[in-house]
Order: C-alpha cells, then structure tokens, then sequence
C-alpha cells in the first residue's frame, strides 16, 4: 500500500497594500504659481508605488491640462484630499486654512523661511505634528543643495531673459537689443554677488552679447566664478569708486547673496542709476538689496511698469516666477530621487535617521521643533533631532 504524499499548498497572505499618497495642491499663494512636479515626473512616482493625487486644475499655471496627468496614473481630487495625503508637496508655505487641512503626521516639503509672517501657519502645523522639511535646506552626497541650486540658476537665467524683453519692448521699453551688433554699444549688466544665480545671470548676459562687470567682497568666490565664465565676465571686489561708476552706466542690474552688507544700495545711490535701468533682487530676503525702491513681483509684473519716460525706478523680484514651467521641469527629477530615498528608507522617520542631508532639513518633526530660527519665530525652546530620532 503506497503511503500518502503530502502536497504544497499555496498560503493565501494578507499584506497591507496601502500605497503612500502624494498630494499636489494648486498654488493660492498670490505672484507665486510654481508647481513640482510635470506629468511624466508624477508618472515616475506613481511607478515607484505611490498614488499621486493632484487637485483639479493645479497645473494650469504650468500650461499642462488634468488629462496629461491622469494619463501618466495620477488621481485628480479636490483640494481638501491632496493637502490630506501622506506626503504634501507644495512649494510655497502654505495658508492658515490649508495647515487646517494637512492631516496629523504628515510630511510637508516645501520652501519655507521662518518669519513672523507665517508663524500662525507655523504653529498650526506644529499643534498638528506636521513634519516639515524645507527644500532649500536639503543637501545631497556631495553637500550641495539640490532644490536651492536649482531654483538660483532658473532666478539668474529669468531675470537676463526678462530684462532682455524688457529693454526690446519698443513702446514701453527702450527699444533696444543687449549687444551682439557690429558697430553698436553692448548694453552693461552688473551682477553683485558671485553665486550660483549670479554666474547664471552672467553666462546668459554674455551669450545675448552685453558686457558683464561682476562685484564681490569673497575674493575666492570671485575667482572661482571668473574661471568658469571666462574673459567675457569682469570681477572686482566692492571698491567704492569702481562700484558707482558701474552701477551709473548699467542697463541692468542683479543683485545675489554675498557676504559684505555693503553692496545695499540705498536712495542715494539709487540716484546716480539710469532711468529706465532694469534692477533684479535674487538675495534670499528680496527688496533688502533695494531698499527705497518699489518691488515688483515678476509673475505680477507688466511691460509698462519699468517705461523709461516715467520718473523712478523699480526692482523686480521672484524672477523664478516669470518661467513655472521651467521649474516644473527641472525639479520633478530632482524630487523623484528625493522620495525614492524615503520609501526605500520605509518610512520619513527612517529616512531622517539614515539620510544627513534631509536631516538638516526639518524645521518641524511630530509636535516638536528641531529648528532654531522656527523657534525663534515660534518662541519656544528647539529639541536636537538627533536626540529626539533616537528614541521615536
């Protein structure tokens, strides 16, 4: 009598397929209609794993319809849902009635500089223990940093594009092209400051043709710049002298980060500038570089603001928000790198533990602040988040 055998048998196993959602809210936020992420980027997350909802519309300002999301697996919702979702992305800091709305736990990355303007939302979302990483903080492998350094670059190429069509606007301008014409004065464009928005601003200047004269106090900073732009570009540190004589003949000027203070330029020397000069303020608190001046958003900007007939002058800022696509496009990868380290990591906290350079990041981790500007702001005493990850 043959003796039974036993079989394999398939064991039916209960796994938790709740994928992680991704909320992408339009921006409300007035002269500042950035979005992260393009169609084909959200696509990638959603192949990653995650379930990306977007809010009906909230790429319109990036000239992208809801059917070329919905086609790359994105999920079109109201807003309530995607400022519900697991993780927020949403560039600018968000309003008192969006933090409401942010669900506790969550994890909102955005930019979002601790200033007593938004401390409201600030207290909001730490009564709610939001986690809040601030994407200009991030740093990669190499210490860079991956969204800062990106949005420099788009600011310093805008504002060169910008001033150029500006100055050809042949009613409200002055009608005239920044150089490259045989027999004719390039126009002069003064960066101040030798960083990575200034670098861009110049490398663009000199491809249109004008001259670039390029000021700052850091000389290490100063030579480094000047290398890789070439003999086109024109370095000196903040002389006096040779600094007013530059800012009276330029047609454009783009004020960047640098170390001194003294590259403020008040009312007096506002008075020496061109009329109709066209003036940029990239500095991470725009209108400081320019403070007599009227600022001017350039997402809120028109052709006849800066009309050389009229007397006075204006500086524009947020030259970012002139080109949203172009934001789009170059942080949706960067982003997509970013949350492949959190759901390889299971999970932010993980991710905060594992990764320095999110670590630096957070300002704000489950009902605690971890940062000492926010709690400066908040006026409450910052926990180390090394102590605090240590035992979460």
């Amino acid at each position: 009598m043959n003796a039974p055998i036993p079989l394999e048998e398939v064991l039916r196993v209960n796994a938790d397929t709740r994928k992680a959602t991704i909320g992408l809210p339009a921006s409300e936020s007035a002269g500042d209609h950035r979005f992260p992420l393009t169609p084909e980027g959200a696509g990638q997350l959603v192949e990653r794993g995650f379930r990306v909802l977007m809010q009906h519309g909230g790429a319109a300002h990036i000239h992208y319809t809801d059917e070329a999301y919905a086609r790359c697996g994105v999920e079109l919702v109201e807003r309530a849902e995607a400022l519900g979702a697991d993780i927020i992305v949403y560039l600018a800091a968000p309003s008192g009635a969006d933090s409401r709305l942010i669900k506790r736990g969550a994890l909102l990355l955005t930019f979002m500089q601790s200033t007593d303007g938004i401390r409201l939302q600030l207290e909001m979302l730490l009564r709610r223990h939001v986690i809040v990483l601030d994407l200009g903080r991030i740093l990669d492998e190499h210490g860079n940093r991956p969204f800062a350094d990106i949005l420099r670059e788009i600011d310093g190429r805008a504002a060169i594009a910008v001033a150029s069509s500006l100055l050809a606007d042949a009613v409200h301008g002055k009608g005239i092209l920044l150089g490259g014409v045989a027999g004719v004065i390039p126009c002069e464009v003064v960066t101040i400051g030798a960083d990575m928005a200034a670098c861009a601003a110049a490398r663009s200047a000199i491809g249109l043709g004008a001259t670039v004269r390029m000021f700052d106090n850091d000389v290490y900073r100063l030579r480094d710049a000047l290398l890789q732009l070439g003999p086109g570009v024109t370095g000196s540190s903040l002389h006096p002298r040779v600094f007013e004589n530059a800012l009276r003949s330029a047609d454009i000027i783009v004020a960047t980060d640098i170390q001194s203070r003294h590259a403020i330029i008040g009312a007096d020397m506002t008075q020496l500038l061109k009329r109709g000069v066209i003036c940029f303020d990239l500095t991470k608190h725009p209108g400081d570089a320019f403070p007599s001046l009227q600022t001017i958003d350039l997402d809120l900007a028109s052709p006849s603001d800066n009309d050389p007939s009229v007397p006075g002058r204006l500086c524009y800022i947020n030259a970012g928000n002139a080109v949203p696509r172009t934001v789009a496009m170059a942080l949706s990868n960067t982003f997509t790198a970013m949350l492949d380290d959190i759901l390889v990591c299971d999970g932010v906290a993980n991710a905060l533990k594992l990764n320095n350079g999110l670590r630096r990041a957070a300002i704000l981790f489950l009902g605690k602040c971890v940062d000492p500007d926010t709690a400066r702001v908040l006026g409450v005493r910052p926990v180390d988040i090394n102590l605090f990850l240590q035992f979460s």
